[in-house]
């Protein structure tokens, strides 16, 4: 987050370098582990200032290293029953925050975005056509 913060206009130069680490991490499998790269990968997508959406769309050829574990963990979400989740502020909820997460790169990845996206997540909706 440092660096999405105080330097946001030199992001884009290491995105290349970003890629082995996060797709390490997201292979641990560790439900704490891939929650927190999936919110800094959020904010990395969100942090052009100028709107251009450089860096999402910088992503998107690697989407094939970091997409295939999400996909594997898309459908955990917590089934409650009629219970409430009151820890959904938190934003613990694994499933949802893929979701989030693909909306983003949708949202922020260009035109090839969406087609990369579902190839790699079959089940993946699309925010932008629908």
């Amino acid at each position: 987050y440092d660096m999405i913060q105080v330097a946001s206009q030199k992001v884009l130069s290491v995105v290349p370098q970003l890629i082995i680490p996060i797709k390490t991490a997201l292979n641990t499998r560790n439900r704490t582990v891939i929650i927190k790269v999936l919110k800094v990968m959020q904010a990395l997508v969100k942090c052009d200032e100028n709107g251009q959406n450089l860096v999402g769309r910088s992503l998107v050829p690697y989407y094939r290293q970091i997409l295939p574990i999400l996909n594997i963990f898309i459908r955990k979400n917590d089934n409650l029953g009629d219970g409430i989740d009151y820890g959904q502020k938190k934003r613990g909820d694994l499933g949802e925050i893929i979701m989030d997460t693909l909306e983003q790169f949708e949202l922020h990845g260009g035109d090839d975005a969406f087609i990369n996206i579902k190839y790699l997540v079959p089940v993946y909706q699309s925010v932008i056509f629908n």
